[in-house]
């Protein structure tokens, strides 16, 4: 097939155009703007493939998107680009409201132009897939579970951006009858993934020997799902969904912040105990405003309808993660020593 990515260079979306093209031999579109969080080397081993390409634009360019779509005319679409980034929601929210909303109308506008010139095989065949998160759910009580008919319930403006979007999708599939799926996620972990979230700060500070800092008591709760079984949960839904159906992909791994930053302690025990013991640095900073206490998915339908699961158990994978990014300087100490500028953002994943 060939698939339009949105965010391909980001930490979710370069997993998955990995996934399409060297796993899957899918034709791949890269649409990038390549702003702070997105890194074209994620996908260097792709260059000599000669099924993937990169345009860097953003998708709130009407021109360029629709350029993107008449040259290479998606059989299907991924839309991952968005702002995700809760702390920086919370002090640029028109960043999110531009990208997250605007953007999404003109990817679906963009799509529904195309399909509607489409007959046969090729319009019965297009997919529009909008990938989300379960922050657009808010904050559940201890030992609850977001499912599908979760009420939406958005606590941030990145979550909030993000409720819009998926609203937005439903509805040009309900108006103008654009063939949409939706997915919502728990958090992701694995190679790859920007240094201001939780699980990558913590593995480069703990290589540093600076302090782990914990929002809070640490007690928020969170599913984790590895970022390679998320790519292959958006390929089932893509080709195995039904169509105007929603589907949450998450891991069956709900651990607290303070949980998780203990097991990175002890992977790097593991790895570098010359170093150790890394819990001496844990510490305690102010909580974040608005701070959603647990997020949990529910993910049998995707389970049942699709015939997808989560595989990697998050203690080995973590681990599997640390190891990465040690063997992977060349990746991220640009990141760290450049763009990244070591503030305290994504603390609580």
């Amino acid at each position: 097939m060939r698939i339009l990515v949105t965010g391909g260079c980001g930490f979710i979306g370069s997993a998955l155009v990995l996934h399409l093209v060297q796993d899957l031999g899918h034709e791949v579109l890269t649409l990038d703007a390549l702003t702070y969080a997105a890194n074209p080397i994620s996908l260097k081993p792709l260059e000599s493939s000669g099924r993937h390409r990169l345009v860097e634009a953003d998708i709130c360019d009407r021109d360029a998107v629709r350029a993107a779509f008449g040259e290479f005319k998606p059989q299907a679409v991924m839309h991952l680009a968005a702002e995700s980034h809760v702390d920086r929601s919370i002090t640029d929210p028109g960043a999110f409201v531009r990208t997250n909303v605007i953007g999404t109308q003109t990817m679906l506008d963009a799509a529904r132009e195309l399909y509607e010139g489409l007959t046969g095989p090729d319009r019965e065949g297009f997919r529009f897939l909008h990938v989300s998160t379960d922050e657009v759910y808010g904050s559940l009580p201890p030992g609850g579970f977001f499912t599908e008919e979760s009420r939406y319930d958005p606590r941030s403006p990145y979550s909030a951006s993000k409720a819009a979007s998926d609203h937005l999708a439903r509805a040009w599939h309900e108006t103008y009858g654009l063939p949409v799926l939706v997915t919502n996620c728990s958090n992701n972990y694995g190679p790859r993934h920007f240094p201001e979230k939780l699980i990558p700060l913590m593995i480069l500070n703990a290589l540093e020997g600076k302090n782990l800092p914990v929002y809070g008591d640490g007690l928020n709760e969170r599913d984790w799902i590895h970022v390679e079984d998320h790519a292959k949960g958006l390929v089932a839904v893509l080709e195995r969904g039904r169509i105007g159906e929603t589907y949450l992909l998450g891991g069956r791994a709900v651990r607290n912040n303070l949980a998780v930053v203990h097991g990175l302690c002890a992977a790097f025990d593991r790895l570098r105990p010359e170093a150790g013991p890394h819990e001496r640095l844990i510490t305690f900073v102010a909580d974040r405003p608005g701070h959603d206490r647990r997020y949990a998915i529910d993910c049998t339908k995707a389970e049942r309808e699709l015939g997808w699961a989560p595989k990697k158990t998050f203690e080995a994978a973590l681990e599997e993660t640390v190891a990465w990014y040690l063997a992977n300087e060349a990746w991220w100490r640009p990141i760290r020593e450049g763009r990244y500028k070591g503030d305290r953002l994504g603390l609580a994943g």
